[in-house]
Parts: C-alpha cells; sequence; structure tokens
C-alpha cells in the first residue's frame, strides 16, 4: 500500500530518517457526513448504530509522519511543530498501543502531524487525523493491509475517520463486529457539479464533545430508535441519489438528516445543543435563497459552524449573501477530495 506523494518537512531533523529507516507518511482529507453518525452500540469498537454516508472534501485534510525508533528514546507526539501532551496525546498513545497489538509489531513511535482544519469545531478533523495516523503507522510498519482493513484500522481511532480512507462518496458499513464494520467506496470521482461552502462561524472547542453527545442521546432520548430507523432510510435513499447524480435530492436528504440529528440532541436528559445564534442565521440565510430560486442545502456536524452544498453556478450568489450578514465569517469553498496517500519513507 504505497504510492508516492509529495512529503512535508514535518520533521525539523532531516537526518533523523537516515538513522530511523522505518517511517511513514500519509495524508488524509476530512469527509463531510451527508448522513450522519450519531450514536455507538459499542464505545470500544466504535460500531455505529446506523451506516452513514459522506463526501470527502479537498481542503481540509491532515498529513501524518509515523517514525519507528529502537534507540530507547522517550516516545513524541507533535501537532503543528508543537509537543503534545495530555488526554489528547493519550487517546493517540493509546490507539497506536492497540495497533501495535492488533498486528503484533513494536517499537516506540515519533509522531508528527500537520492538521489543516480547525480542531473540535464540527469540520470532522478526527476523521482526517485518525485516517492520516492509520495510513502512516501502516506504512511506516510497512504492513500489508487493503483499504477496507485500513478503514477498520482508522474506525478504532475515530469512527468517521473509517470513511476518510475514501475519495468523493462513501458509505460506512455499520457491521456487528470489528470485522464487518467498514467504509466502502460509491464513488471516488464523482461527475456531479456540487461544492462545498464551509462556514466557520465558531472555531472554538465544542461545549459537549462528541462522545458525550452520542453517549447522552443513545442513553436518554425517548427518540433514539425513531432516529435509528429514518437514518437507515436515508443512507438508501442518498446512496440511490449520488447513483442518479440528482443534486436536489442529495440535498433534500442532507439538510434533513442534520435537522433531525441536531433535534434529536435537544430531546436527551438534559437536552443540549451546538447551534449558536449565527449557527441559525446562516441556515435561515440558506433556506431563504432557496426559496427565492438559488438552489442550495444546508448540512452540519457536531459543532456550530454550517456546511452549504451548492452547484458551481449559484456558488458566488450564495457566499455574497451570507457575506452581506456575516462579513468576517471565514468561508472555505471546497469539492470532492481524493482519499489516503500513503508512502513508506
Amino acid at each position: 500500500m504505497s504510492e508516492t506523494c509529495v512529503r512535508p518537512q514535518l520533521l525539523d531533523e532531516q537526518s533523523f530518517f537516515d538513522e530511523h529507516p522505518r517511517a511513514g507518511l500519509a495524508t488524509a482529507h476530512t469527509n463531510i457526513a451527508l448522513v450522519k453518525y450519531w450514536g455507538k452500540k459499542d464505545e470500544k469498537l466504535r460500531l455505529p448504530f446506523t451506516d452513514s454516508l459522506s463526501l470527502t472534501v479537498n481542503d481540509f485534510y491532515t498529513t501524518t509522519q509515523v517514525v519507528v525508533r529502537d534507540d530507547g528514546a522517550p516516545r513524541r507526539f507533535r501537532l503543528s511543530g508543537q509537543e503534545v501532551n495530555g488526554p489528547a496525546a493519550e487517546r493517540v498513545w493509546k490507539y497506536i498501543e492497540r495497533l501495535q497489538r492488533r498486528f503484533g509489531v513494536s517499537g516506540t513511535l515519533d509522531i508528527s502531524t500537520a492538521n489543516h482544519v480547525p480542531m473540535s469545531a464540527g469540520l470532522a478533523s478526527s476523521s482526517s487525523a485518525f485516517a492520516a495516523l492509520a495510513g502512516a503507522f501502516a506504512a511506516a510498519y510497512e504492513l500489508n493491509v487493503d483499504r477496507e482493513e485500513l478503514s477498520r484500522m482508522a474506525r478504532l481511532g475515530s469512527g468517521s475517520a473509517s470513511r476518510s480512507v475514501y475519495g468523493g462518496f462513501s458509505r460506512w458499513i455499520a457491521g456487528h463486529d470489528d470485522a464487518t464494520s467498514r467504509a466502502v467506496a460509491l464513488d471516488e470521482n464523482p461527475d456531479l457539479d456540487i461544492r462545498l461552502l464551509a462556514v466557520q462561524v465558531d472555531v472554538s472547542p465544542k461545549s459537549v464533545p462528541s462522545t458525550q453527545g452520542m453517549r447522552r442521546v443513545v442513553e436518554t432520548s425517548p427518540y433514539f430508535p425513531v432516529w435509528v430507523e429514518q437514518t437507515s432510510k436515508a443512507c438508501d435513499e442518498m446512496e440511490k441519489a449520488i447513483e442518479r447524480r440528482d443534486f436536489t435530492a442529495i440535498g433534500e436528504i442532507a439538510q434533513q438528516n442534520a435537522l433531525d440529528m441536531h433535534a434529536l440532541n435537544l430531546t436527551a436528559r438534559p437536552g443540549f445543543t451546538y447551534f449558536q445564534p449565527q449557527t441559525l442565521l446562516v441556515l435561515q440565510l440558506v433556506d431563504e435563497l432557496r426559496h427565492n430560486g438559488v438552489e442550495c442545502y444546508s448540512t452540519m456536524d457536531a459543532g456550530s459552524n454550517v456546511k452549504v452544498l451548492v452547484q458551481s453556478g449559484n456558488e458566488a450568489r450564495v457566499r455574497a449573501r451570507i457575506y452581506e450578514v456575516l462579513p468576517q465569517a471565514p468561508i472555505t469553498s471546497t469539492g470532492a477530495g481524493s482519499g489516503l496517500v500513503m508512502t513508506t519513507l
């Protein structure tokens, strides 16, 4: 599973690779769920209650290097050049230890990551982060694994990361155990005019982390079984819409599923929401534009930021309208992105 890609200089000490040749590099793009994953039936294996379906996007991504050290030096994890400790680092190291046990490999790792997406803000940073880490791990140890196994590996770090192994549209099959829960490609090079505008109204960490929010909904919302049923139907409908290249159906299904998820959060005990005042404003603007003949649809993950699905002919009008009301809100325009790229260094 080795492919050629451009290697950014994530580590300062260039000679380090000459002394420690077992190293891998991987780049993965985030994916935006069009039909959401919200609720785990097995937290240890990160098995969801339902399938989910997403679009991997081009402009949010993570690049990770893994170097296997045998010189007795302490392990190290750096994010954008800064050494990371505490809970975030422990999550990474527990994940790495799990992969080492899974494949019967050893060694102290030096991990360096550049994350080109705001973290914990509902922009799917964990999907690209753990897909890239799984790929870099596999490349460093030169594991003979296919993409379905890479998807399972990524899932153990973050459920949504299972989908970032693939480009374009992919579907995460919920499954019933580790072997059957993995993502599959639907259309990695979609011949469809679809753009995504990521409107950042707030990049601060989420008030309720995703894992905590999902657990609360599963355990306390009386409407969770309805969510499971409706989401399963939405996945099938979305897959058919993608096959038809039906932008209108894709947008309608995605917007309704996102609203269903966020409404479900309000029915937990206690209820909670990721909406901020500007979130609601953007949602209203999208509906206003569509009602006035500018076709566009909103979707949201666990966070306050809004993604707008639009076709290229309407993109400028949508962007201009949002800027009229929220001139300071950063808007990133992106399209379908590629799947995981790995190389052994």
